[in-house]
């Protein structure tokens, strides 16, 4: 299943990585098409069908040096989770623990250290600033959303 807003982006690869069980293989592409809401790649040196199933559970990550470059006011979910999250004021809100994806926005979740997580629409209104080398972001509480 893809997590990426492009999902032609993986007909760009000549190969993928996949991890898998604490260690990590690379695999050059065969093949990729379309099947439902997911992808299915054929992989060199993945042979049969008990290959494949060896590979169940893992993991396929695109090195950044194979990622397409972003647009303004675009950023990799790799480089949001785990940020620190600060309101406008200076308040610190907790963490950004998971990113949800909806049909009209992203919703992030924001684990505060304690009581219950934040949920902060992902739209202009309400992120203000992101700066990616200080791994913080800076957001505006619209009224509610502690109430949530």
């Amino acid at each position: 299943m893809p997590v990426t807003d492009d999902p032609s982006r993986f007909d760009l690869l000549d190969s993928i990585d996949v991890y898998h069980n604490s260690t990590s293989h690379t695999y050059p592409i065969e093949n990729i098409r379309p099947h439902k809401t997911l992808l299915v790649l054929r992989l060199k040196g993945v042979e049969d069908r008990t290959a494949a199933e060896a590979l169940v559970g893992g993991v396929i990550k695109v090195p950044r040096s194979k990622a397409l470059p972003l647009e303004d006011d675009e950023y990799y979910q790799k480089d949001l989770l785990d940020m620190s999250v600060v309101s406008e004021h200076g308040e610190e809100l907790g963490t950004l623990v998971q990113i949800i994806e909806t049909g009209a926005n992203d919703v992030y979740v924001v684990r505060p250290q304690s009581g219950k997580d934040l949920l902060i629409p992902a739209i202009k209104e309400c992120i203000l600033a992101i700066n990616v080398p200080e791994s913080k972001m800076t957001v505006h509480l619209m009224k509610g959303l502690r109430d949530l």
